[in-house]
């Protein structure tokens, strides 16, 4: 990403929660600033990102907690699949429980 002064901002940006139980939901949604520290944020917690300017439009309709409508869900469940193939995890894992976590991610 270039970070120059002509450097195009996002439009949207908007983060997914997935437990493995339910359909993802809104975790996190904003333009501008607010999507650039959303950016800025998941990168520092190597979050994988997926650009698509489309889609972040549209979800960035819903509200904080609301879960995808299901007629996102293939497209979104082809970001979650590529997402957890390259972090080498399964779905499986999102719902082992994991004793090292808090509640509060």
């Amino acid at each position: 990403m270039n970070d120059g002064p002509n450097r195009t901002r996002p439009a949207a940006a908007v983060a997914l929660k997935y437990d493995g139980k339910r359909a993802p939901t809104i975790a996190a949604s904003g333009t501008r600033e607010l999507a650039e520290e959303i950016i800025r944020l998941a990168r520092a917690h190597h979050v994988p990102l997926y650009e698509n300017a489309e889609l972040a439009g549209v979800l960035a309709q819903l509200a904080l907690n609301e879960e995808v409508p299901e007629t996102l869900y293939r497209v979104i469940a082809e970001i979650l699949a590529f997402a957890f193939h390259i972090q080498g995890r399964t779905p499986d894992d999102v719902r082992a429980p994991n004793p090292g976590a808090s509640d509060n991610q």
